[in-house]
């Protein structure tokens, strides 16, 4: 037996901390999942135009096991630079392995591309990093256009006029004393997808008989696609948080498999004109399989993901899945 949770009520594992920061006039900001005692951590990355911070350190063959922080950011390669509020942060809490009487904190991260959508001359910056670390706490109160979400959209593939508004989301599952999260930021080229009702709740629009309708992918990409080499500019990214006990390479296939939620709930997914990149923090406190944290992860993902599209509120011109009348049926 399974429960799974979305939204606020969702559960971040114990040891865990989750904060926001946004500037909603320029539509960016950041999100800092801190784990100050640290967590083994993996990535998988999946998209072919990642922004990234200290991915090779997390590959399974390479020296460092634990991280402290994951920090996803808007602001394309600029937001990188939350992260260096969130080490700064960390530093001041003594967070990170201690050489000589000073600390060092481990921080990944990895930033979507929001800079069509507000102000691009304002990006997540050190500041906003640490803003986010510091309101952290192990409850999460508010998704939608928030944190890394704030100028996420999606259906990006018609270009950002037509998209809808994208967010960030979050879904947990337990099964006993399993615990698997996900945090989520969607800024997807592709439309997002529910697949119980067979509808899609958000993605590119266009105008039929005097109405927006949500366009079908299939029925516009192979036109597009041509014309779209240097259309880089969308990315989902997100992290799995779990108490499971994992080893390195343990982290990386839960990571790797947690991937299957965003090809659920969007279409197309890790195209080359995505960034899309997961990231595992694992606590250890729970013995559990790789493949049932990863079977587990791949539902929280999609779950999260519709949670972020849900949960988002028109902004910045974009309507959202909340305001957004009629019936738009898979094919």
């Amino acid at each position: 037996m399974i429960t799974l949770k979305t939204g606020p009520s969702a559960v971040v594992p114990e040891g865990i901390l989750v904060g926001n920061a946004q500037d909603r006039i320029a539509a960016t900001g950041c999100t800092a999942i801190l784990c100050p005692q640290g967590a083994v951590g993996a990535v998988a990355v999946r998209g072919a135009a990642p922004a990234t911070r200290e991915t090779d350190l997390l590959a399974p063959e390479n020296t460092v096991h634990s991280v402290h922080a994951v920090v996803l950011s808007g602001g394309s390669a600029y937001g990188l630079d939350a992260a260096g509020g969130v080490v700064r942060y960390l530093e001041e809490q003594k967070s990170g392995f201690e050489f000589s009487g000073f600390v060092v904190p481990v921080v990944v991260g990895a930033s979507l591309f929001d800079l069509d959508i507000g102000s691009a001359a304002c990006r997540p910056n050190a500041q906003m990093g640490y803003l986010a670390a510091d309101c952290a706490s192990p409850n999460i109160t508010e998704t939608g256009n928030v944190g890394a979400g704030t100028g996420a959209s999606v259906g990006r593939f018609l270009g950002p006029s037509c998209a809808m508004k994208g967010g960030l989301g979050v879904a947990s599952v337990e099964s006993g004393s399993l615990q698997v999260t996900a945090l989520v930021a969607v800024n997807s080229l592709g439309n997002v997808a529910d697949r119980d009702t067979g509808t899609y709740l958000a993605g590119a629009r266009m105008n039929k008989d005097g109405k927006d309708s949500i366009v079908e992918p299939l029925d516009v990409l192979p036109d597009l696609l041509g014309g779209m080499v240097n259309e880089r500019t969308n990315t989902t990214i997100g992290a799995i948080l779990t108490n499971a006990d994992l080893h390195k390479s343990e982290a990386q296939r839960v990571a790797s498999m947690a991937h299957d939620g965003l090809a659920r709930a969007i279409y197309p997914a890790h195209t080359s004109f995505d960034g899309d990149a997961l990231f595992t923090l694992a606590t250890g406190r729970v013995w559990a399989h790789q493949d049932v944290v990863g079977a587990l992860a791949a539902l929280a993902v999609e779950q999260a993901v519709l949670n972020a599209v849900r949960s988002a509120r028109d902004a910045y011109g974009l309507p959202a899945a909340s305001s957004f009348e009629g019936e738009h049926p898979l094919v």
